[in-house]
Parts: C-alpha cells; sequence; structure tokens
C-alpha cells in the first residue's frame, strides 16, 4: 500500500467511528425523516461507486484489480441495500400517515 492508500483507509476508518456515534445520537423521532432524507446521499454513493469500480476495471496497470473489483462490488451492493432499505422505511411510514389521516377523516 502506498502512502495515499493508508491515508484515505484512515479517513475511512475516522469517519465510520465518528458517523456511528452520531447516529447513536439522533432521538429515534428522527431516525425515519434523516433516513428518507439520505436517499439521495445514497444515490451519488452509488454513483461514486460505480465510476470506482469502472475505473478498476479500465485501469488495468496494477495487480490490485481483483481487489478493486471486490471493494467496488462490496460498495454497490451495501449502497443499493441502504437505498432500497430508506424507500422501504419511508414508504411505510407514508402509510402509517395515510391510515391516520382516513381515520381521521371518517370521525
Amino acid at each position: 500500500m502506498n502512502t495515499t492508500q493508508i491515508i484515505l483507509v484512515a479517513v475511512f476508518i475516522v469517519v465510520s467511528i465518528i458517523g456511528y456515534l452520531l447516529i447513536n445520537n439522533v432521538p429515534s423521532l428522527l431516525h425515519t425523516p434523516l433516513m428518507s432524507g439520505m436517499n439521495a446521499l445514497s444515490g451519488i454513493t452509488i454513483l461514486g461507486a460505480l465510476i470506482s469500480t469502472a475505473l478498476a476495471i479500465s485501469l488495468k496497470t496494477t495487480g490490485d484489480t481483483i481487489l478493486g473489483y471486490i471493494f467496488g462490488g462490496l460498495a454497490i451492493i451495501c449502497a443499493m441495500i441502504n437505498v432500497v432499505g430508506g424507500f422501504g422505511v419511508t414508504d411505510r411510514m407514508l402509510r402509517m400517515i395515510a391510515k391516520k389521516k382516513q381515520k381521521g377523516d371518517e370521525k
């Protein structure tokens, strides 16, 4: 690993820890609205993962291309799980709100 890769791994580890600590301090009532808002950022993450995987495929100059395929594929899969889960939770939340409005209209 060269110096740039070590720095990127260190930044990834620090950001992961900070993100975990921040999410744990968010009240439960705010998780669903925040998740629905973060779907746009997860879409950007998918684009970044696709671009980096495409670059790993097109730049076959080093022996680390298999590692690039693996990490790129994992990034795409994780980002897609995040997007699908976010939309699922948002849909569930909207259905709950719609049921409450329908019950309120009948009274």
